[in-house]
């Protein structure tokens, strides 16, 4: 089917511009149609705090229809080939790029992340679903001799149900959808209730190129998710979200054994040595801490900073901070901390604010939290040096506060980087590569960066260790992860 084709059957997609919500339109899709619900609920702009348009509410009876046409249609899609699935999954890549420019809109009308944050996402979404379409899981040939021949082969699931978190719902939703797919199984996507926008249109943008029954969405409150979890006829839940939640998927999935893949919260250690050259690090430090109001599970969250360079280090990140990270609605120009994404997180984020400053740590950058009841805004805001057992180096606040920490011996700082049951993600920054290298293999998290921090890529596995998650996503290692692997013993003479 032609790109033009595409564009042409998805037009209702195109949503005119949109900025303030006023002509949105959201529904449930179930097997290639749109299906109302009886009760609907709104979303919060979080720049705003004003409610957004009616979402879909789903029941239950909606999830069964949804994975009853999802079994059938797997029986389909399963037996297709790679080359079709890698074909469709290109034309979807080309359509959310013809629409992307309205999407972007969108995505941080609901979410509230800037602008650019959101041309980023899609940027890397785009990228994502493309090099989704050139990864093929082949067989492996075990043994091979005159008598018989053993394979490795990989069978798709059956039917996969895709949790979204809302902090990065475009590219931490179709990076669920693109695997299950490109691997034969049929996914049913639930958008977070906090922006359920953005992924039921990209859904409605698929029906005109997927099967009906293959890639279906449904928008509902809290029981959706534990009705997704408990279902006997889905196969394997793929959800992304916090430590505490991940524990109920986890034990909920367990009532069926099914398959669950958790990409969970980070409270990642950035590790800074005496040697590095400060000007040349600190703006990427300071952006993979703040950007997105420090709501990016893989974000910096402990920066550790050797004795002899912490003063130094300290006030050029305060410079930066204060000249460089402008706090603003998302559709201002030049921001990089938008508003926090919903109330209950802005809660949290205060009361973290606030333990801060009940505590008497001292603050290297003092930031507001701007409670005006209009928008969920929070300021950067830098504690110098506290207590390792305090909350802020502990807890992952999810907001854009951090820790400055003092360390002197590469052993003392690992054993601090390491203390804590997350492992996401983790990083050091030095010089000397061959001690940069030695730090980095001894930190327990599931991705860890040399002179970088959060570097992301389609073909690269992800995910975390201790309590930051269990299995992979991305990478043929995370595709995995949708299938079986079958041992197929061919033998050959057996006839003769």
């Amino acid at each position: 089917m032609s790109i033009d084709k595409i564009l042409q059957l998805t037009a209702s997609v195109q949503l005119d511009n949109l900025q303030d919500g006023s002509h949105l339109e959201a529904s449930n899709i179930i097997n290639g149609q749109f299906v109302p619900t009886a009760k609907t609920r709104h979303s919060i702009d979080p720049a705003t705090e004003e409610p957004l348009p009616p979402a879909p509410l789903a029941t239950k009876q909606d999830l069964d229809a949804a994975v009853k046409h999802a079994h059938e249609a797997f029986k389909t899609w399963s037996q297709t080939t790679f080359d079709h699935r890698a074909q469709l999954m290109l034309q979807y890549a080309d359509a959310i790029e013809a629409n992307r420019a309205d999407l972007e809109k969108l995505n941080t009308m609901e979410s509230g992340k800037p602008l650019l944050v959101s041309k980023t996402e899609f940027d890397f979404t785009i990228r994502w679903l493309r090099t989704f379409a050139t990864m093929q899981l082949k067989d492996e040939v075990i043994e091979d001799d005159d008598e018989r021949t053993v394979y490795g082969t990989y069978r798709p699931l059956g039917v996969c149900g895709a949790i979204v978190p809302w902090n990065w719902p475009v590219l931490l939703g179709l990076g669920k959808i693109g695997p299950a797919l490109m691997t034969g199984n049929a996914v049913i996507m639930k958008p977070s209730p906090y922006t359920p926008y953005t992924d039921l249109k990209l859904c409605e943008l698929s029906m005109a190129i997927f099967p009906p029954g293959v890639f279906q969405a449904l928008s509902g409150d809290d029981a959706l998710g534990p009705w997704m979890t408990e279902h006997p006829d889905i196969n394997l839940i793929t959800f992304t979200g916090s430590v505490r939640t991940g524990k109920l998927v986890a034990a909920s999935c367990a009532k069926t054994l099914k398959r669950c893949i958790l990409e969970l919260g980070g409270n990642d250690a950035l590790i800074v040595c005496e040697d590095v050259d400060i000007a040349k690090c600190l703006p990427k430090i300071a952006t993979m801490t703040f950007i997105n109001s420090g709501q990016i599970c893989m974000l910096a969250k402990r920066i550790y900073v050797h004795e002899a360079i912490y003063d130094e280090f300290r006030a050029a990140l305060v410079e930066f901070t204060k000249e460089h990270v402008k706090t603003g609605g998302g559709f201002e120009p030049g921001v990089l901390v938008g508003p926090i994404q919903n109330k209950m997180q802005f809660d949290l984020v205060k009361d973290m604010y606030r333990d801060v400053k009940d505590s008497g740590y001292q603050l290297a950058l003092d930031g507001r939290i701007l409670d005006s009841g209009k928008g969920y805004f929070a300021e950067p805001t830098i504690v110098d040096n506290p207590p390792d057992d305090s909350r802020i180096v502990v807890e992952e606040p999810f907001g854009p506060i951090v820790p400055l920490l003092k360390w002197s011996s590469d052993d003392e700082v690992v054993d601090r980087a390491n203390s804590l049951n997350h492992g996401l993600g983790a990083s050091v920054w030095c010089r000397d590569l061959v001690r940069a290298e030695r730090l980095a293999r001894r930190l327990s998290a599931g991705s860890v960066w040399v002179n970088s921090h959060f570097d992301v890529a389609p073909n690269v596995p992800f995910g975390g260790t201790k309590e930051s998650g269990i299995g992979r996503e991305w990478g043929l290692e995370g595709f995995k992860q949708f299938t079986d692997h079958v041992s197929l013993w061919v033998w050959k003479k057996i006839f003769d």
